[in-house]
């Protein structure tokens, strides 16, 4: 198999193959933002089991309780949507990679670059909704204090 290595194959390989990156940019911006949303969930929580476990007389345990269901239930939405940006960044690699080396090495992996592509595409759709549930429920959750006062 012959492989063409002029300067013109490779300058168009690498156009290729940056074009998935602007991907990877909205990418680690949403890792940091689901991140943080997540440190601040864990903050939350141990606050509360702190203060539940310091007075336990003097606080609404049910109450409480719930609040750390929900809390866990945001936590667990916030760590569905990291590793689905994981995985979305991860596929995007292989996506570069694969359309670099398709058009450097001539090699036909089209096929790869688009299924890698797509489901990079998929898995940040997906994370995108799972982010959307936890701000939802926080967003319930918030409202909820508002009503009982």
């Amino acid at each position: 198999m012959p492989t063409p290595l002029d300067s013109d194959t490779i300058s168009h390989g690498i156009q290729l193959a940056v074009a998935p990156v602007f991907l990877l940019t909205a990418v680690s911006g949403m890792i940091g933002t689901v991140a943080q949303r997540l440190a601040r969930i864990i903050d939350r929580a141990r606050t509360l089991e702190e203060r539940m476990l310091a007075n336990a007389g003097d606080l609404d345990v049910i109450a409480t309780l719930k609040e750390l269901a929900e809390l866990r239930t945001r936590g667990l939405l916030a760590n569905t949507s990291i590793g689905l940006l994981i995985l979305c960044a991860f596929l995007v690699g292989v996506t570069i990679i694969s359309l670099f080396l398709g058009e450097a090495l001539d090699i036909q992996v089209m096929r790869v670059s688009i299924n890698c592509f797509l489901a990079s595409v998929g898995s940040f759709l997906l994370a995108l909704v799972c982010f959307m549930a936890e701000t939802l429920i926080a967003t319930r959750l918030l409202n909820f204090g508002k009503a009982k006062r």
